[in-house]
């Protein structure tokens, strides 16, 4: 595996300079222009969720719709977005997952452009949620299949890093700023401003994205990585046959992938990362509210700190990863499994702990630790994808993203399940037995899952 990763890493170094050369310049690689590209990307999905939840509630309970009705329309968004993930996958395997992910940004942000905010047009909201969740469900599998082909094994740890903590910024931003453009402008600006943002952002990928590089190298397809791992045009049958490139099977191992160990353990630790993200992200308000009796107004930025931790965390992971593998200091496997299972067991001790505490700073603390280590996790899990599949990452994470989704939707409904059972038991929510059972779901899985990817988890290539 050693002798295999040094190959890999010089002749991907071997291919950049070769484009560089070609274009004139050593730079700036264009690699790093994809990778700050999809790190934008993933900051304005996360401020388009956000900015939809701030808008819809302020303009809701204006016209007084129900709880009931509310939870409609802001869950409709996951079941959309869980439906095309392995889709989405697919797509990116098929077509390109830079065309995929340029055609998915496209759909949702012309959606926000045309869909009015009325709160009383349900039929309306509903179809414009499932749509921008089906358009959004596209895009991670996309950026996992462009990341695959762009980013050597080497770095591949720091800019999937990167690229997932531009969610944590945009939840972060989005917290931060939207409340006050709402205040002053109305919910209805929220949707022109992200569709401004899409536009955008759609028009940056349109003109500094591109395919990398096509070589001819014989060793190109041990590496795992450019050209070797995009879609065979029509126009290419031919090299393919005089034997110019290496015949590739273009049959989608599915049965393989599905009874893959390995894969199960990213799927089921994805899994725990998202339950307990989402448990904490629409929870831990209520917690703050009912559980300690504090405005969340007069915490101000202070609240903000677990996302602003998640996105510092996230790339310190990345680069640690990449250093271990890059030395030598540990393989692939070892380093995948280390940054997991500490990520995870901090978490869950943290997660554990949140409701020993009374005070809104151990609390901040406590969260903060849980989502920084969860977060600093994903240096495992989270970039395993392209270890063992290099050429289908962008499936695999379809199929671990969907569990990751579904995750959100059964952590948030057990939860207020749980505290409804709670409140009878205890008359209200300000007592700390009332939360340990919220908290203590997400802890448990989090060692559990640890212990998952220990056994089962490689960061060995398991599919060609």
């Amino acid at each position: 595996m050693t002798q295999l990763l040094f190959l890999q890493v010089q002749l991907r170094r071997g291919l950049l300079i070769n484009e560089a050369v070609r274009m004139g310049t050593m730079k700036f690689p264009r690699r790093y222009v994809i990778v700050i590209l999809t790190f934008i990307c993933t900051c304005v999905c996360y401020v388009e969720r956000v900015g939809f939840s701030i808008a819809y509630t302020v303009a809701a309970d204006a016209a007084g719709v129900n709880q009931s009705s509310k939870g409609t329309i802001l869950s409709t968004f996951y079941y959309g977005y869980a439906c095309s993930q392995v889709p989405g996958g697919w797509a990116a395997q098929r077509i390109g997952g830079r065309r995929v992910l340029l055609l998915s940004f496209v759909l949702w942000s012309l959606t926000c452009a045309l869909i009015p905010l009325d709160p009383n047009q349900v039929t309306t909201l509903v179809i414009a949620r499932l749509l921008v969740g089906v358009a959004q469900g596209f895009i991670f599998p996309s950026i996992h299949t462009v990341l695959a082909q762009w980013v050597p094994p080497h770095e591949r740890s720091r800019s999937v890093s990167l690229t997932t903590s531009g969610m944590y910024l945009g939840a972060a931003l989005g917290m931060l700023v939207l409340p006050s453009l709402v205040k002053f402008r109305g919910p209805q600006s929220v949707f022109l401003v992200e569709a401004t943002l899409g536009a955008m952002w759609s028009l940056l990928w349109f003109t500094y994205s591109s395919d990398p590089p096509r070589s001819e190298h014989p060793k190109a397809t041990a590496a795992g990585f450019g050209e070797t791992l995009l879609p065979i045009k029509a126009t290419q049958k031919m090299k393919v046959e005089n034997g110019l490139y290496p015949v590739k099977n273009s049959k989608i191992p599915w049965k393989k992938i599905i009874l893959s160990f390995p894969v199960w353990a990213v799927v089921v630790n994805n899994f725990t990362f998202h339950y307990a993200l989402y448990v904490l992200m629409n929870w831990l308000p209520t917690y703050f509210e009912l559980g300690l009796q504090l405005s969340l107004q007069e915490m101000g930025s202070y609240k903000m700190m677990p996302y602003f931790n998640m996105f510092i965390f996230s790339n310190i992971g990345g680069v640690i990863a990449d250093h271990l593998i890059t030395r030598r200091i540990l393989s692939v496997t070892k380093t995948r499994k280390m940054l997991n299972t500490i990520g995870f067991i901090v978490a869950s001790i943290a997660l554990v702990a949140i409701p020993l505490f009374r005070t809104s700073g151990g609390v901040v603390f406590c969260s903060s630790v849980a989502l920084g280590f969860l977060a600093l996790g994903r240096a495992g899990f989270a970039v395993n994808h392209m270890d063992i599949a290099p050429r289908y990452a962008g499936i695999v994470m379809g199929v671990s993203n969907t569990a990751g989704t579904l995750a959100g939707i059964i952590g948030v409904d057990l939860t207020g399940r749980l505290l409804e059972a709670a409140k009878t038991a205890h008359s209200d929510l300000s007592s700390p037995d009332s939360w340990r059972t919220v908290f203590f779901v997400p802890g448990l899985l989090c060692a559990l899952s640890s212990f998952v990817f220990l056994l089962f988890s490689t960061g060995e290539r398991i599919f060609d």
